[in-house]
């Protein structure tokens, strides 16, 4: 029997980055707006605060504790969320271009405004 190899992680190209505004465009949450709380580039995920939140049951770690029943927010993929702009209040595709310093940067489709 042939031995079995691991699999390597593969990085996906993300659009999106940790701290962007993003809307979501399907699913259950769609249209709901909020920060880009973390990525996951090896699953093509990103966390987005108050999307996707799912309650979880925490047994108690200790004798004479109580158990908890927390919130929290869940991945969602990165294909569901668009860039969002809080000046003009809509959400646009992504470009890249450069600025006068010749520096490549992430600039939104519809409105023009530059992201970083």
């Amino acid at each position: 029997m042939a031995k079995t190899q691991k699999k390597q992680a593969v990085r996906h190209a993300m659009h999106v980055k940790k701290g962007d505004t993003v809307q979501v465009i399907s699913g259950k949450d769609k249209a709901k707006v909020g920060e880009v709380l973390k990525v996951l580039p090896k699953e093509s995920k990103v966390v987005v605060s108050g999307v996707n939140i799912k309650t979880k049951h925490v047994k108690p770690q200790r004798e004479g504790e109580s158990g908890q029943i927390t919130t929290l927010e869940f991945p969602i993929h990165s294909s569901n969320v668009m860039l969002y702009s809080t000046k003009q209040n809509v959400a646009s595709r992504i470009c890249y271009s450069f600025d006068e310093s010749g520096r490549k940067v992430r600039m939104l489709k519809k409105t023009g405004e530059i992201i970083d």
